[in-house]
């Protein structure tokens, strides 16, 4: 028994005759009545009823029916997700706010890539918001979003905390912010700051963190990375995870370094999210194992400044 007989039975059920089926299918119509036919002496039962007037499902056939059609549509369930299965098996999307970059996002890729070496991983930056939209509407597979201890988790995401750090603040080595061991909200308002647009989650830490106040000049930019280009060419200070700067290569090249708060406990969590769902694809599953693994090496957290 063939997928392509049972298909060939519905046509004719649905559209009364052989002739109307066989062009519908491009068959010639004694092929598909062959074809029929060969079904019917397998069964061991007349399917169709065959008269001039056209074909039609006999009293048993009528019985069978809804078995077939039961058969075709399991069919058509498995080879959509079997075709689900395959573009994501291809195609794995993470969206990020670019935090934990270095330590944890490159070595997870690359680890990835050596272990699935057909499956592209496609990472892209933006905010925390567009990220969960993403993986609501399902155009990410995974995200990497940072959240303020304390923070409400959305309960229709799965979330893995990964890293647990501290709000560190971002300068150059020359800066005269470099020369303390720790820097004060006071210092902080003196000198130049490149803060994260709205919409991230470090924007309303420094809001908050600077209760109103003003700094010197400020400038406002889209995520971790673009911020520390900014400190490293001299236009400022920045405020960021700890776990998005220890190991960078603009600190390992000297180009920028950092230096905790005064008097600052809050902490930042690097949260592994995705869509709850019955059926999850095996290549994003994989990746969400490899992010936790990974940072179960990091011992959920980073060294402080070295």
């Amino acid at each position: 028994m063939r997928i392509e007989q049972l298909e060939y039975i519905a046509a004719v059920t649905r559209l009364g005759s052989l002739r109307r089926a066989a062009e519908e299918l491009r068959l010639s119509q004694p092929a598909l009545s062959e074809t029929v036919r060969n079904l019917e002496r397998e069964l061991g039962v007349d399917l169709l009823e065959r008269k001039r007037s056209g074909a039609r499902m006999s009293a048993e056939g009528r019985e069978l029916l809804p078995h077939i059609v039961g058969v075709l549509e399991a069919v058509d369930r498995l080879r959509s997700a079997a075709g689900e299965q395959h573009r994501v098996s291809r195609m794995v999307r993470v969206g990020t706010v670019n935090a934990a970059t270095v330590p944890l996002l490159i070595p997870v890729v690359r680890d990835f890539r050596a272990a699935h070496p057909v499956t592209q991983v496609e990472v892209v930056g933006a905010q925390q918001a567009e990220i969960h939209r993403g993986l609501s509407e399902g155009g990410f597979d995974l995200g990497l979003v940072n959240h303020l201890d304390g923070d409400d988790v959305p309960a229709c995401f799965e979330s893995a905390e990964l890293l647990r750090g501290r709000p560190v603040v971002c300068v150059r080595p020359d800066s005269p912010l470099a020369s303390l061991a720790a820097v004060s909200v006071e210092d902080l308002l003196g000198v130049p700051l490149i803060a994260m647009r709205t919409g991230y989650v470090m924007h309303r830490y420094v809001h908050r963190l600077l209760a109103g106040r003003t700094p010197s000049f400020s400038y406002s930019t889209d995520g971790a990375e673009m911020g520390k280009l900014m400190v490293a060419e001299g236009l400022g200070a920045t405020v960021l995870p700890d776990f998005s700067v220890v190991g960078d290569p603009l600190e390992r090249c000297g180009a920028l370094t950092h230096r905790p708060l005064t008097d600052e406990t809050t902490r930042v969590l690097l949260m592994l999210q995705r869509r709850r769902a019955e059926s999850v694809p095996q290549a994003a599953r994989d990746l969400h194992e490899a992010f936790v693994r990974r940072a179960r090496e990091l011992g959920g957290a980073l060294p402080g400044p070295r």
